[in-house]
């Protein structure tokens, strides 16, 4: 049995016996779960919170805000050995071992997470730490090779889902300096590969009676696209307690499918948006698995565009040629399906409704950074930003104001990069600096108060707390720093 089956686990989190229930999550037990959960079974202690403590322990969390750092710039500098953790095997705690060392976003976040490790990435490069991408990019080949795709983040609780597809944008990082190496170039290739099937698993049993399994979904014309899912549909144990009174609220044959959207829109990393609620007001509403993402399907499309590459750079014409028509293949779904003409705009769709979306969101702006808008479209999405989504702070998530804090008024570091090397792919210098310039006015101006940086802002009006979301907000903050670094280096240069 898995630790978070055990009556033990349910117990603690029921009684919440912490405040956050990642923190049983992470647990270390000091002999093993299953003498505790034998232990536990045996006695029945009416004193949980003192047998918890007896038979376990947790990984201490650095203090992140006490660096003595003059500036923003100062504070990444320090950061980034603080958020640094050293490869462990053998490992008691629901952490999975990984064989090189890694970056933590920071706060309650003690281990990889997937999506956020690209953007980290870029700071990390930009510190000159190129050697610790690298490492992280090994840690996923190895995810990958073990698992069969890189999860949510390496906790064995994650295991059944992953995060927007990274990979192949980290392995563009290092492309110049690595891929004249046979070895590493054959070692990422089948990685990328794996991670794709991962992502395409079932596809061949789409017809006209089965439209949809796992993340693939058939599309009205026969072309397949992807969604967010999760295998489990059971409640998430690092939020155990909440998804069982949130469910609580539904129906009992209702229940499995709100597990499984909630865990599918965390592997999504929009945990959570109106981008997957069918009543913005009602997180019950939730319906991931109804939406093909906008975001997914372009960053799938680099993911078949670099295979491709990879294949051309081994000499292997065939499989370059078959995965580059993939992604030919997929550029003409996104533009059929998640194009909105009217709203001059990227929209997800809703597969159960057969229409897009009416949720703008800045996942938009993926395909520009990608390279997979026209100039017409990015012109159009250029206004748009400029009109609608630039706040005092930067860019704001949604146009939907809701406790989400995936909504506004949050803006978040990952979508201010993409919305900014989005709009200098395209010639909008003048925008894009205008972006990376507010969010660094914000970014400053609360550090001269706070002394840290956060994993979230109020864009809109700057000062104040971002909220939402169903921890409080962390300090750190991984990919907030690598964007930011980042966006020092582009007004410098």
């Amino acid at each position: 049995m898995q630790f978070e089956q055990s009556n033990l686990f349910k117990a603690v989190q029921m009684q919440a016996i912490f405040a956050d229930s990642k923190h049983f999550a992470d647990a270390i037990p000091k002999v093993s779960w299953e003498q505790a959960c034998a232990q536990y079974e045996h006695e029945m202690p009416e004193d949980l919170a003192a047998f918890v403590a007896q038979h376990f322990e947790f990984a201490p969390q650095p203090e992140l805000a006490a660096l003595n750092a003059t500036s923003v710039k100062d504070y990444i500098s320090q950061l980034w050995s603080r958020l640094e953790r050293a490869p462990r095997e053998g490992n008691a705690s629901s952490l999975l071992d990984l064989p090189a060392s890694y970056t933590v976003p920071g706060g309650r976040f003690n281990e990889i997470y997937y999506w956020d490790s690209y953007f980290t990435a870029l700071g990390l490069l930009d510190a000159g730490r190129t050697e610790q991408v690298s490492n992280m990019l090994d840690n996923f080949v190895s995810l990958i090779t073990r698992i069969g795709h890189v999860p949510n983040g390496n906790r064995s609780y994650y295991t059944s889902r992953s995060q927007p597809p990274v990979t192949a944008l980290m392995v563009s990082l290092l492309w110049q300096t690595h891929h004249q190496d046979q070895a590493w170039l054959q070692k990422v290739t089948e990685a990328l590969q794996a991670e794709h099937a991962f992502w395409m698993a079932d596809s061949d049993k789409l017809n006209d009676e089965l439209s949809e399994s796992r993340r693939v979904v058939r599309m009205p014309c026969g072309g397949v696209m992807n969604r967010f899912w999760d295998d489990s549909a059971q409640p998430r144990p690092e939020s155990y307690k909440e998804d069982i009174e949130a469910a609580d609220l539904l129906e009992p044959e209702h229940r499995a499918a709100f597990y499984r959207n909630i865990r599918a829109a965390c592997e999504s990393g929009w945990d959570f948006s109106s981008r997957w609620l069918d009543d913005p007001a009602q997180l019950c509403s939730i319906n991931t698995v109804q939406r093909i993402p906008v975001d997914l399907n372009a960053l799938l499309h680099q993911l078949e565009w670099q295979i491709s590459e990879c294949y051309a750079a081994l000499g292997q014409a065939q499989q370059s040629a078959h995965f580059l028509q993939l992604a030919q293949q997929r550029k003409r779904l996104i533009q059929a399906y998640l194009w909105d003409k009217e709203q001059g705009w990227f929209m997800d769709y809703h597969t159960a409704l057969q229409t897009r979306s009416q949720v703008m969101s800045l996942a938009a702006v993926v395909p520009m950074f990608l390279g997979l808008a026209s100039q017409l479209q990015a012109e159009a999405m250029a206004q748009r930003l400029e009109q609608d989504f630039l706040k005092a702070g930067g860019l704001v998530t949604t146009l939907t104001e809701t406790d989400q804090q995936w909504d506004s008024p949050n803006g978040w570091a990952p979508l201010q990069w993409f919305a900014v090397k989005g709009l200098m792919n395209y010639g909008y210098q003048k925008l894009a600096t205008s972006v990376a310039r507010r969010w660094l006015a914000m970014l400053e101006r609360d550090f001269e108060q706070h002394g840290c940086l956060l994993e979230k802002y109020n864009v809109v009006v700057p000062g104040v707390r971002a909220g939402g979301g169903e921890y409080l907000v962390q300090q750190g903050f991984g990919w907030t720093n690598g964007v930011t670094s980042r966006f020092y280096q582009l007004l410098e240069d």
